[in-house]
């Protein structure tokens, strides 16, 4: 599981600097809210058919906004560019990444090569405006090419 703090900061510090905040603009005197990006690394799934698999999620800290629509982007490299190859949207409450809560992104694999993969996640407040930021998973080998 890969958690992305809403923080700048402490993105940047823990990340390297490659995930962009994702906190809410200020609602009408509520003040802005604060949220948590969360994915989990690109997988193969457990059920068949084969595939290659990622689950995207957010998490309410604090302010306005209960539910959010969660994009989800599952990405692969060829060559030196990421090319979206699968994508699925959700609207959401917050949760912890359980079944009911998340949204999934799946791609059929063609054959077994071993190529990179990674996911673009965006958390969009439903109702509340908040940051265009999306947050990209770190990129892993998995033996699924398409």
């Amino acid at each position: 599981m890969r958690t992305f703090l809403t923080s700048a900061t402490l993105t940047i510090a823990l990340l390297g600097g490659s995930v962009a905040p994702a906190t809410a603009a200020p609602a009408a005197a509520k003040g802005p809210g604060v949220f948590v990006t969360n994915g989990d690394r690109v997988h193969i799934s457990s059920t068949p058919p084969r595939t290659a698999s990622a689950h995207a999620w957010w998490t309410h800290i604090s302010g306005p906004g209960t539910k959010a629509k969660v994009t989800i982007w599952l990405q692969m490299k060829s060559g030196k560019k990421w090319h979206s190859v699968a994508k699925n949207a959700k609207n959401l409450k917050s949760g912890n990444g359980g079944s009911a809560r998340r949204v999934v992104a799946r791609k059929k694999c063609a054959n077994q090569n071993k190529r990179q993969w990674r996911t673009k996640i965006d958390v969009d407040l439903i109702g509340v405006p908040d940051s265009p930021e999306k947050v990209y998973t770190k990129p892993v080998t998995v033996k699924c090419g398409v």
